[in-house]
């Protein structure tokens, strides 16, 4: 089977890349995919017959030309979604994807719509022992309240545990250094993802994506279209 699997940003698909193997199996033996970043979400566009501004490389204001062109291209058999709600609300967002995706013709054979809860960073938060390993030093008092797919301000949370002297520290360097969230982002996909171990995460959004991945690439498994 040959996935396109969309994200929106580069750091979650660095991430992806560590540990898709550790659930789909080596790349090629069987299944293949391909992985594609944007610079940001953006937002579902209303007219979904209007094409989209080429230069505003945002998943979602991409999404239905994106959808509608693996439809008409050979070659692939599903198409996986993978985006942040943010502070929306988990099921309305749910169901504003499945509409655009029934205004999509032609449609893709198979789609996978994933979210993570809050932020992708609830991912990490869900391998305690991946965060511990990959840094020892971490605050534990920052994530002792934690509960898995809390939203809370993941991202923020996870710098409070892990960057020396907790965000505050990290939005004062950033000024200085020239550093972003995304540098920070990248560091932690480096360092926890080859750590994470998808059978141990508890967070909720993260096994919800691990088994529709499982059932999608399952041979003669039960088509996808959400």
């Amino acid at each position: 089977m040959h996935l396109a699997i969309y994200i929106e940003d580069s750091s979650g698909k660095e991430l992806l890349t560590i540990w898709l193997p550790k659930i789909l199996g080596t790349h090629g033996h069987p299944h293949t995919w391909e992985i594609h970043s944007y610079n940001g979400i953006g937002h579902i566009p209303k007219n979904l017959k209007t094409e989209p501004d080429p230069k505003k490389r945002f998943l979602l204001t991409q999404l239905p030309k994106i959808l509608q062109g693996i439809g008409k291209t050979p070659g692939f058999d599903a198409v996986v979604v993978i985006v942040d709600t943010d502070r929306k609300d988990c099921k309305d967002f749910l169901h504003e994807l499945k509409d655009l995706l029934k205004g999509c013709k032609p449609k893709p054979k198979q789609t996978l719509f994933r979210l993570a809860i809050e932020e992708m960073e609830a991912w990490y938060l869900g391998d305690m022992e991946a965060l511990r390993t990959a840094y020892p030093n971490l605050k534990k008092k920052a994530l002792a309240r934690y509960k898995p797919d809390a939203i809370c301000g993941t991202w923020e949370l996870l710098a409070n545990a892990l960057y020396p002297g907790g965000i505050k520290e990290f939005n004062q360097h950033k000024k200085v250094n020239k550093v972003n969230a995304g540098d920070l982002k990248h560091e932690w996909a480096q360092k926890i993802g080859p750590l994470l171990d998808p059978e141990r995460n508890i967070s909720p959004s993260f096994c919800k994506l691990r088994e529709g991945l499982k059932k999608l690439t399952t041979p003669h498994g039960p088509k996808l279209t959400h």
